[in-house]
């Protein structure tokens, strides 16, 4: 005897079908789980057992074999149990196998019969409606989630043998509610949508020249070098950044959502995430919490988490240097590739990255360097555990410095507010989309140098001084490519139809951390 149910195996975002096939012979009485799968689905024949039984009828008195096909895909998780139960019911011929044709089965048995929350039902949804079928069925409190997928008929099922009386046409018994998923691996202290978005950049008084870098950064996608002593402002205006962004599309959103929900870090009240999610992973972070992994299944790290919005390192210094250096190919490409012995996973990684840093161990160097105890090598080894790579993949430096009474008491009450500003964000990130309709690229940061310089030049004025500091040997051409998309944004913020050279010449000032002059005022003058 033998029945057949279908479920889905995730391989980063990506899924693939798998046939659940259950088959019940002579011999003696036990069950094997063949497939390539972990410990966490050899662990689910105990489940899957007590959950049949407790459900009202009993386990096989045979040998029962279950295999996951194709045989040759690792597969892990808990959410086979509902297809592996429901096809140890067709293989006894308590219901058809018929009636399991054309949909998808996830879900996590409880020992009592009850189906538990599981984490990726979003891109296991998108999986079964690209492989064909038309159904799926997931636990009560993941349905919201799985509905976010057109095309594709959801079905909520607190437990088993509310799974079987749908399936039957019985009336559906009164299981009690399945709680959310509670992810206790504190991933969900990662912030996400709404934490930052109501902080006013209006706060931030006396840092003109760094609000204004905050406001290009937010405007182009651009990555954000801050460097200054303790207290003087670093955290507030990243925090405000995401307040700038403007609310993610329904397609960014789907993708964001689905990375959340790998992660489980996908509220369950609110499974569409429609603003650009803030991540701030503390220094101490291992490198498997930032770029992904794991040692029971691949899962997205604070890299693929903060995926369309803000990634930000506070004190990142003192973050480890090989979590520093692996920021470098996700910087370029705007993925992460995460390789083990038996699976390799792709998650998309497209973030602004926000780094803060003290300008010496002490934190007193710069502004008040008469009170720094640093050696000029202590405070050159603080300044280089940020490698020469990483700092060149940065766009905007900027030194913060200790503002003075007079300029503190001219700012109080006088600066711009996030309500001001994000329309002017807003406005920026609405030309570049007009701009790079027929590419792939929607953002200023995405365009690679080469079709920038070719498609999208700057002015001949402009050209001249990125050449003369090149020529100085004073900017890397990777440098001078992201001075002509910084210069892009600022053109943007003024509406320009092109950088002129005082957009170029404010790029340069971005990227030195020089003086800017007349800051926010001269952006938001111009575009309005």
């Amino acid at each position: 005897m033998a029945g057949i149910a279908h479920s889905v195996a995730l391989e980063g975002l990506v899924g693939r079908a798998v046939e659940v096939e259950v088959d019940v012979s002579s011999g003696m009485p036990g069950t094997i789980v063949v497939g390539l799968g972990d410990t966490i689905v050899s662990e689910a024949r105990e489940r899957v057992r007590a959950a049949v039984i407790n459900s009202g009828t009993s386990w096989p008195d045979h040998r029962v074999a279950i295999n996951l096909a194709p045989s040759s895909l690792p597969k892990s998780g808990s959410h086979y149990d509902l297809a592996m139960a429901l096809a140890v019911f067709a293989a006894k011929r308590v219901i058809s196998s018929d009636l399991l044709a054309g949909a998808a089965y996830v879900g996590e048995l409880a020992l009592d019969g009850r189906l538990r929350a599981v984490r990726g039902v979003l891109p296991a949804t998108l999986a079964a409606a690209e492989a064909g079928f038309g159904t799926i069925v997931v636990p009560e409190v993941n349905a919201p989630e799985a509905r976010l997928v057109p095309g594709i008929d959801v079905v909520g099922a607190r437990s088993l043998r509310h799974c079987l009386a749908m399936l039957t046409g019985e009336p559906a018994p009164d299981d009690p509610p399945v709680p959310p998923l509670d992810d206790s691996s504190g991933t969900a202290a990662w912030g996400g949508e709404g934490r930052h978005g109501d902080l006013d950049l209006a706060d931030v008084a006396g840092q003109e020249d760094s609000r204004t870098a905050v406001v290009v950064a937010a405007a182009g996608g651009h990555h954000l070098l801050m460097t200054g002593p303790p207290g003087i402002g670093k955290t507030m205006l990243a925090q405000r950044m995401p307040g700038l962004l403007p609310d993610l599309d329904h397609a960014q959103a789907l993708e964001v959502s689905a990375v959340h929900s790998l992660a489980g870090v996908l509220p369950a009240d609110a499974p569409l995430v429609t603003r650009p999610p803030f991540v701030d992973p503390h220094h101490t972070a291992t490198a498997v919490a930032i770029v992904g992994g794991g040692t029971r299944g691949i899962k997205p790290g604070a890299l693929s988490v903060a995926h369309r919005g803000v990634l930000f390192l506070d004190e990142a210094p003192e973050f480890a240097s090989n979590v520093l250096d692996a920021l470098r190919q996700p910087l370029e490409s705007g993925h992460v590739v995460v390789s083990r012995s038996a699976q390799t996973a792709a998650f998309p990684a497209r973030f602004q990255l926000v780094l803060a840093a003290n300008p010496c161990p002490c934190g007193n160097g710069g502004a008040v360097a008469d009170q720094c105890e640093c050696t000029p090598l202590m405070r050159r080894r603080y300044r280089d555990r940020i490698s020469g790579p990483v700092r060149d993949r940065i766009d905007i430096h900027r030194t913060l410095v200790p503002p003075t009474r007079p300029g503190l008491a001219q700012a109080i009450g006088a600066s711009r507010s996030t309500a001001e500003l994000a329309p002017l964000v807003a406005f920026a990130r609405e030309r570049q989309r007009e701009r790079l309709a027929d590419t792939p690229w929607s953002l200023n940061t995405d365009v690679p140098g080469v079709e920038l310089r070719k498609r999208w030049p700057v002015s001949d004025e402009g050209r001249s001084l990125v050449e003369v500091q090149l020529t100085a040997r004073k900017l890397s051409a990777r440098a001078a490519d992201r001075i002509l998309r910084v210069a892009w944004s600022i053109a943007d913020l003024r509406d320009h139809a092109r950088p002129s050279a005082d957009d170029v010449e404010l790029a340069l000032a971005l990227r030195r951390g020089t003086p800017l002059g007349s800051g926010l005022r001269d952006l938001g003058e111009e575009a309005s």
